[in-house]
């Protein structure tokens, strides 16, 4: 839709009666049509013709019978009905300027429906076009209110608009940022030594689209039809696939369009690794704009290159293709500056000729401390940011139930606790590298999500590859816990692979206590040193085994609890220690056994017909949970074996 300012300019070209927008003030400048001497202008404020407008509408009976100019019926009229005291005194002595200067405008909220509309002759005066030209000129007035009054876009979270979380891998810094965002409002971007410019903020690039064939005969270029059918009975469409390059956004501007075109809702630009990358040479001038005044916007704008700003201005991805309502909202847009001047930028912003970042628009980035060798940050780009140091924690809690995460990692039939190797391992990398930067994080191998355990797999190719070939590739590993007893010497990675006892006995120099003996899953050892299943007493009776313990509790606390949601069951036995996935319905089970190997399950059908499936994998932590929390429930357990 064209902007006011300019409808008034080009429609009073082709006309007598003259109507301009004042660049600033809030008025329109209109004339007569000078036939009768010297052409008289005359102004009037936007406040006076809203009124005037109001006027017509809560008469519309009145007015909606002379909307074909005649001047009597429009000079008493507007005597008798208009209530603003400038236009009832131009109703009277300026009727057919006042009239055409209200079906200009009237023409312009609505356009393309009154394109047609020749406005010195006739207006149009219905409610919707009443009502639509009455909206859309309030937000015009209010561009115009004195700019210490304006409303100041604020940011809509109490967060950092810009922060990067840094810390050694696998301490959460990803993940902190993806629990704070949504996916629907975020742009996500991994900065790599080959990035640039061009592939942060966008580039023409080759495409294929489909284009209008053309030829050249007698009568000039012609465009190629053909109303015969082929052999399968279709026309061919005149049109053939053409590589034509287009302007191709990247994660800057899709981050940049989506946070102006939604003024109240946060957007983030997410940078993961944004120190591998070579920041200087990717942002280029927009490093002038990570500098934020108090209301959150940049401090200043800056000029937009001429392909930015044509992809901004007319592309369908860019503004172009944004409602009225959101192009207003823009174009109202005020940018206040600390020093407590005012800029008037929306026109600008939308027009994509300066380029602003909004107050909703948060830039969030990740860096791994190893990696800061790459393309060391300078200072100034160092003082635009906030900084947030993310430790490593060796006993971390799961921030939605606030229960420890308790990682094992196998080797052979044996789980071992990953926070201590980790307490062990990350000492000697310190004393070796003489920095915490290479050590590693509580997530820097990922456990399986059903079971928490690390697998053997994971451990040799992911936690030692990384020890040996990243980290102590530069030094003498000759410490106790790398010495390779077998052969006398410090451990190299490939014995790992060469030797199946390797594994084995490098794990050993550790002195980790073993936490559990896979093989004897769900048993314990008596006193002769058997494995044997454990034997509990619920409410007086006695049951042979963990799983068949917890179905007998679980049936139990069915009864006492008839009425229970299955939701809210869920969500119990899910959230005291069990076992992940420690209570699921048939349908959750198996959409995630599709994808999973873990279906240690036992089925648990409830009296009123309700079907669970119930984890078997268990182990003495869980069941010492299940015990204190069955006291909750008036339900008595007690151990035997």
């Amino acid at each position: 839709m064209q902007s006011l300012l300019n409808f008034l300019h080009d429609e009073s070209i082709s006309s007598p009666f003259r109507a301009e927008l004042s660049n600033r003030g809030g008025y329109i400048t209109f004339s007569n049509s000078g036939r009768r001497g010297d052409t008289k202008y005359f102004q009037i404020g936007i406040d006076s013709i809203l009124t005037t407008l109001k006027d017509i509408l809560t008469n519309i009976e009145v007015f909606s019978r002379i909307q074909d100019y005649e001047e009597k019926p429009w000079r008493d009229n507007g005597s008798i009905y208009f209530s603003d005291p400038v236009a009832n005194a131009n109703s009277t002595v300026q009727t057919k300027p006042l009239f055409s200067t209200l079906s200009k405008i009237i023409k312009w909220a609505n356009q393309p429906t009154l394109n047609n509309l020749n406005t010195d002759n006739r207006i149009s005066i219905t409610p919707d076009t009443l009502e639509n030209t009455i909206t859309k000129l309030n937000v015009v007035a209010d561009s115009f209110a004195p700019h210490s009054n304006s409303k100041i876009v604020k940011p809509p979270l109490n967060e950092p608009l810009q922060i990067i979380y840094y810390g050694a891998p696998g301490t959460g810094k990803s993940f902190t940022i993806d629990d704070k965002t949504d996916d629907e409002n975020s742009v996500r971007t991994t900065f790599h030594p080959d990035s640039d410019y061009a592939s942060f903020v966008g580039a023409y690039k080759p495409t294929m689209e489909y284009d209008d064939i053309h030829y050249v005969n007698s009568d000039g270029v012609v465009r190629y039809t053909n109303p015969d059918k082929n052999r399968e009975g279709r026309v061919h469409p005149g049109t053939e696939k053409k590589i034509v390059y287009k302007y191709v956004p990247q994660a800057f501007l899709k981050a940049y369009v989506a946070a102006w075109s939604n003024l109240n809702t946060p957007y983030f630009l997410i940078i993961e690794e944004i120190n591998r990358g070579n920041c200087a040479q990717i942002f280029g001038d927009l490093f002038q704009l990570l500098d934020r005044n108090n209301a959150g916007s940049s401090s200043y704008a800056i000029h937009a290159d001429e392909d930015i700003a044509q992809f901004l201005s007319g592309d369908d991805k860019g503004f172009a293709s944004l409602s009225d309502e959101q192009k207003d909202a823009i174009r109202a847009f005020v940018l206040h500056k600390d020093n407590g001047r005012t800029q008037a930028v929306g026109q600008a912003i939308l027009d994509g000729k300066l380029l602003l970042l909004p107050p909703n628009l948060y830039i969030w980035a990740t860096m791994n401390t190893s990696d800061q060798s790459l393309f060391p940050i300078d200072s100034a780009f160092k003082r635009r940011w906030n900084w947030k140091y993310m430790p490593i924690e060796y006993h971390p809690l799961d921030k939605k139930t606030q229960q420890p995460i308790d990682w094992k990692f196998q080797i052979g039939d044996n789980l071992y606790s990953w926070g201590q190797f980790l307490v062990k391992i990350n000492p000697e990398i310190y004393t070796l590298t003489e920095s915490s930067d290479k050590q590693m994080g509580y997530f820097f191998a990922k456990a399986d999500n059903a079971t928490g355990i690390i697998s053997e797999d994971v451990f040799l190719n992911k936690v030692l590859f990384y020890l040996w070939t990243d980290v102590f590739k530069d030094f003498d590993v000759s410490s106790e816990l790398f010495k390779n007893k077998k052969a006398n010497r410090s451990f190299r990675f490939t014995d790992f692979f060469e030797d199946k006892e390797a594994l084995g006995n490098f794990i050993a120099n550790f002195n980790l206590e073993v936490v559990e003996d896979l093989e004897h899953e769900g048993e314990i050892q008596n006193e002769k040193g058997e494995w044997i299943q454990p034997t509990f007493v619920v409410d007086g009776e006695t049951i042979p085994s963990m799983i068949d313990t917890v179905l007998t509790v679980l049936k139990k606390y069915f009864e006492k609890y008839p009425d229970i949601s299955t939701e809210e069951a869920i969500r119990v036995w899910n959230s005291f220690g069990l076992p992940k996935h420690a209570l699921e319905t048939e349908s959750v089970f198996n959409e995630r056994t599709d994808t999973s190997k873990n279906r240690a399950s036992k089925v648990f059908n409830t009296a009123d017909g309700r079907k669970f499936y119930v984890s078997a994998q268990l182990r003495k932590q869980h069941m010492d949970k299940l015990i204190s929390k069955a006291n909750d429930w008036d339900i008595h357990i007690s151990r035997i074996s």
